[in-house]
């Protein structure tokens, strides 16, 4: 079996199975003989989760987008447009740009303007929801960040991915309120969970959406 091992001051083997490939992550002292028996433990497990991920990888590597395609924006599904003579940007139409782009210049033209609608869409929530909730958060970014949708500093700094603006609005509201609720409780505590929940009672429900949205996701090359 193939596979990449990694050595640190850890005390237990774990593998890890991404892209296709197989990761071993033992401590500095462990003998070859173990680690490869360890793994020889787990070969059935590794086998299933190589063929997993390597079906997922496929069709990773197969996403593009053209024209006439759509694209998720707020919870509904807008084409996209070929538009002569105009910058690129959203209407109520769809996502709109220049002609003759490649399947990869009309994915960066869609983030872009993914990118300009976070700047615009979530600031205002924040506001909003911060003034309901009684929190003062001290700036707002917009990150690429691929793995979770938002994130709060310690120093009150709220971080959201571009691709929040792919949930429907009342998941959008949710990884605001979610993040605010962090200026109060930095956990996710009883404590945290009954602020989140005085500001939008359904919000286990748009938790769950959320994952199924990160299920397709997964399935997109959006990198």
């Amino acid at each position: 079996m193939t596979y990449t091992l990694t050595r640190s001051n850890r005390k237990t083997c774990a593998i890890y199975v991404r892209d296709g490939a197989v990761e071993v992550h033992a401590p500095r002292r462990m003998p070859l003989s173990e680690i490869e028996g360890f793994l020889a433990l787990k070969a059935d497990w590794i086998q299933e989760k190589l063929a997993l991920s390597t079906a997922l990888l496929e069709q990773r590597t197969s996403f593009a987008l053209t024209y006439g395609d759509t694209v998720r924006y707020l919870g509904d599904l807008y084409p996209i447009l070929a538009q002569p003579g105009k910058q690129m940007g959203l209407s109520p139409d769809g996502f709109f740009m220049s002609p003759d782009l490649t399947p990869e210049e009309i994915k960066a033209a869609c983030i872009q303007i993914y990118r300009r609608a976070a700047k615009s869409v979530l600031p205002q929530k924040v506001q909003r929801f911060a003034e309901q909730m009684g929190v003062l958060p001290r700036n707002v970014k917009i990150t690429g960040a691929k793995t979770r949708w938002g994130s709060c500093s310690a120093r009150g700094n709220l971080c959201f991915s571009w691709q929040v603006m792919m949930a429907d609005e009342a998941e959008v509201d949710y990884i605001v309120i979610h993040e605010l609720a962090h200026l109060k409780e930095l956990n996710h505590g009883p404590q945290f969970w009954a602020l989140v929940e005085a500001t939008l009672p359904e919000y286990e429900t748009c938790r769950e959406r959320l994952k199924a949205l990160q299920d397709q996701l997964r399935l997109e090359d959006w990198s």
